[in-house]
This record gives C-alpha cells, sequence and structure tokens, in this order.
C-alpha cells in the first residue's frame, strides 16, 4: 500500500514537471481547451436561452373551455377538479362571467362606444370559462379528447360546454409543440458535435506533447517502466490543463455576463445572462470543471494508447 502511494505520487509529480516543462505546447493546450470549454459553456447559455422563450411562449398558449349562461358554478367547478386531476395539465384557471365583465370594461374603458353598445345588450353576455395550461403544448390535443369523452352535463342531462377553443389555437399549438421539439433534438445534436471536436482537439494537441518526450518515454521502457506508470504523468497533465483552462473560463464569463447582461435582459424580455450565471454558478461549475477534466484525461489517454503503443 505504502508502494502504491509513493508511486501515486511520483505520477503526480510527473505529470506536473511535464506540465511546466511543456511550455509553449502547454500553454497552447491549455488555450484550445479554453476555447473548446468556452464553446460548451456557451451552449449551456444557449440552451437557458431556448429554455426560456419557449416557455414564455408557452405560457401564453392555453385551451379556454367557455361554458353556457345558464351553467351553475358548482358545476363548472366540478370540471374544473376533473381537469386538474388529469397528469397533462399544468394548471387550470376559472373565471366567472362577472369577472369576465369586468376585465371587458376594464380593456376597453377608453373605448365609449363599444362601452355603450354592451350597456345597451343589458344584462351580462359573457360567459364563464376555464383556462387550461398543459404541461407540454402536445397534449392539449389528449385534454380536448377527455372533454369530449366525458360531457359535463347539467342537472338536467344538458350540456354545459358551450365551446372550445382549441381548433382556433391548433395551428399555434402544433408550431410550438414542433419546435420545441426541434429544439431539443438540434441542441443534443449540436452539444454532441462539439464533444466530439473538442475530443480531437485535445487529442491532437496532447499528441504534440507526447511525441515531443519520447526519448524519455524510451528510457522509461528500457528501465521496465508499466504501461500505467508511462501513461499515469499525461493524463494527470491533461487534468491539470483542463482545470486551468476551466478555471479561466469560468473567470472570463463573469465580466462577459456582466457587460451583456442588461442588453439580454431587455431584449429578451427580462432574462439576464448576468443574473442565470450568478444563480447557477455551482451548475457551470460542474459542467465546465468536469468537462475539463474528462476531456483532458479523455484525450491524454487516448493519445497514449495510440502513439505510445501501450
Amino acid at each position: 500500500m505504502r508502494l502504491d502511494w509513493m508511486v501515486f505520487k511520483r505520477v503526480l509529480r510527473s505529470g506536473a514537471k511535464d506540465f511546466i516543462r511543456g511550455g509553449a505546447v502547454s500553454a497552447a493546450t491549455v488555450l484550445i481547451m479554453t476555447v473548446t470549454l468556452a464553446i460548451i459553456g456557451t451552449l449551456v447559455f444557449l440552451s437557458a436561452l431556448l429554455s426560456f422563450t419557449l416557455n414564455s411562449i408557452k405560457d401564453k398558449v392555453d385551451v379556454t373551455v367557455y361554458f353556457v349562461t345558464s351553467a351553475e358554478e358548482s358545476d363548472i367547478l366540478a370540471v374544473k377538479d376533473k381537469l386538474e386531476a388529469l397528469p397533462q395539465v399544468e394548471d387550470v384557471t376559472y373565471t366567472s362571467a362577472d369577472d369576465a365583465l369586468a376585465a371587458f370594461r376594464t380593456r376597453h374603458a377608453s373605448d365609449e362606444l363599444t362601452l355603450q353598445a354592451l350597456d345597451e345588450v343589458g344584462g351580462n353576455p359573457l360567459d364563464a370559462s376555464l383556462e387550461v395550461r398543459a404541461k407540454d403544448p402536445s397534449q392539449y390535443e389528449s385534454i380536448v379528447n377527455f372533454l369530449e369523452a366525458t360531457p359535463a352535463l347539467s342537472a338536467n342531462g344538458a350540456s354545459i360546454i358551450d365551446r372550445i377553443n382549441y381548433q382556433q389555437n391548433k395551428d399555434v399549438i402544433d408550431r410550438l409543440a414542433l419546435a420545441i421539439r426541434a429544439t431539443r433534438e438540434v441542441g443534443l445534436a449540436v452539444v454532441l458535435v462539439f464533444a466530439l471536436a473538442s475530443v480531437l482537439i485535445a487529442f491532437a494537441t496532447i499528441r504534440l506533447a507526447i511525441y515531443s518526450s519520447r526519448d524519455e518515454i524510451a528510457v522509461m521502457r528500457l528501465v521496465g517502466a508499466s504501461n500505467a506508470y508511462i501513461q499515469g504523468p499525461f493524463i494527470v497533465a491533461g487534468i491539470i490543463t483542463g482545470v486551468i483552462a476551466a478555471g479561466i473560463v469560468l473567470l472570463l464569463f463573469w465580466p462577459a455576463t456582466l457587460y451583456v447582461g442588461s442588453s439580454t435582459a431587455s431584449w429578451l424580455g427580462g432574462w439576464n445572462i448576468a443574473g442565470y450565471y450568478a444563480q447557477h454558478f455551482l451548475l457551470f461549475f460542474a459542467i465546465i470543471v468536469g468537462a475539463g477534466v474528462v476531456l483532458g484525461a479523455l484525450a491524454s489517454m487516448l493519445a497514449a494508447r495510440k502513439y505510445l503503443k501501450v
């Protein structure tokens, strides 16, 4: 056990020395890894922005169920309870006929002609309604099918549902569902492409570092060094590269996000990139540092296996 610990410390020390001794090659590797991790971090920001935008649009899309003017409030609330029990439903908002009339008068407070026409009609011509928001836009059709399959009836057996505005919103809902699905699929493909490119770039630069140490490796082979002992320092150097690059990226993101934060808040309806970075710094730390360590170690391991023939 003591011998293994000594070998481990020696590998760590050797990896650190190799990184320092690499000079320009190590600096170039750090630079390339920094760019790679910055791209990965930018993809996280873009993913958050797309999610915010899609959720903002999704919150504005709903299905409204209008009830006949003779419908009892208790019957409408019973329909509300049934809808809220569905797993597809995010929330249901009840608007009484009186509330709908008050909201209508508020919206048209400056339109005297419309208010006069409303007064001439007499009474309340507006219907009570339920605004239904689904957890996913693709689930609105199943909610409407549920309402049609289990019609809401009054005490005398007549349907209390006047109309559902699903057909009017169907095109918008379908396009939104398609946009969400396409965004997720394209986002995953972009992440995979950049991850592969990152490994290949880091692999190429670390291969150069290994090639520059070929004489030292030959001596280590002659004295009977094990495969793990030969690979170890390069993997340690790769991890050091990833950690340093991750630290640079995390530091650079602070001034960069502060610089554009106010602009993104005004352009994107309140989404502030600086605030998002501050609130999710631990997430970024885990992703950036984890990616740096994994990419550095993986690239070093692949380069060592291929070009050291161990």
